[in-house]
């Protein structure tokens, strides 16, 4: 998919979408990632809101806050009084975002692909928002460099080992299989991911977890706290008889930083494969 592919304007430029961009421009940004962008660009300033996923940098967690970027409300979004509003694409509802173009302002998501054209999509979407396309390019082509560095150190790894992602936020633990960010970055780090017969998330049984058998175990650190910590992991039963729990092999990240695909997937992706080679 092309850069452009990925995003879409909702509608023909407005007066109010049309103002010149600059330090007048009120954005508000939806989704970890799509803030990492505004932030990446030094474009912060022009920052009136972004959601509760948008955690990072630091100072992104002190921005006026518009809820969870799935359960939005055109009352509260409006009351911001926005030029532009970017986002993820599970941003919504679709309904919400329609209520905003209404209203005359400027929409953009992205869509998930789980590839390296979404994390291009969303800076350069940053840098038209934002007017600063000049600094998306040049940004682009510095990440670009990082990816192509990562991806032949990764090449060049003596072996690729066979990881299992869990996701355990809240509920049940649930395994990733095809069609996932989990599955995207577990292949694009050198793994195998050793749930490949469904896609989606989904609990496994500690049969089914045994006959898959992986190497190690992937999560999040937010998981890891939500489960108890290392140990109280490491004594659920689903994880027993695998190979992975006769080694204690797991590797822990920070969730946006992991899944996010923003402008820190190549990073992101060393991490991962580093510490994936160090355990297995």
């Amino acid at each position: 998919m092309g850069w452009t592919g990925a995003a879409s304007w909702a509608q023909p430029a407005t007066p109010k979408a049309a103002a010149a961009a600059g330090a007048s421009r009120r954005i508000i940004s939806l989704g970890g990632a799509v803030t990492e962008a505004v932030y990446a660009l030094g474009a912060e300033n022009m920052l009136v809101a972004t959601d509760t996923t948008s955690l990072y940098p630091d100072a992104a967690t002190r921005t006026p806050k518009v809820g969870y970027l799935r359960q939005l409300s055109a009352e509260g979004v409006l009351s911001l009084r926005p030029d532009a509003v970017i986002g993820a694409g599970e941003a919504g509802p679709a309904i919400v975002l329609d209520q905003l173009r209404a209203a005359g302002v400027q929409v953009e998501t992205v869509q998930a692909t789980h590839d390296w054209a979404e994390v291009m999509a969303k800076l350069r979407m940053a840098g038209r928002a934002t007017g600063k396309q000049a600094e998306a390019e040049a940004l682009a082509q510095q990440l670009q460099q990082q990816w192509q560095a990562v991806q032949a150190d990764v090449a060049r790894a003596r072996s690729k080992p066979r990881a299992l992602f869990i996701l355990a936020h809240s509920g049940t633990p649930q395994v990733a299989g095809s069609g996932t960010a989990a599955h995207a970055l577990l292949t694009m780090a050198g793994a195998s991911n050793a749930v490949q017969a469904f896609k989606g998330y989904r609990a496994l049984t500690a049969e089914a977890m045994a006959a898959v058998a992986p190497q190690l175990i992937v999560t999040t650190t937010q998981g890891l706290e939500a489960m108890g910590g290392i140990d109280a992991f490491w004594k659920r039963p689903e994880l027993a008889l695998t190979p992975a729990y006769g080694r204690r092999a797991l590797v822990a990240m920070e969730a946006n930083h992991l899944l996010g695909f923003g402008p820190r997937l190549p990073s992101a992706v060393r991490q991962l494969h580093e510490q994936m080679q160090r355990v297995v």
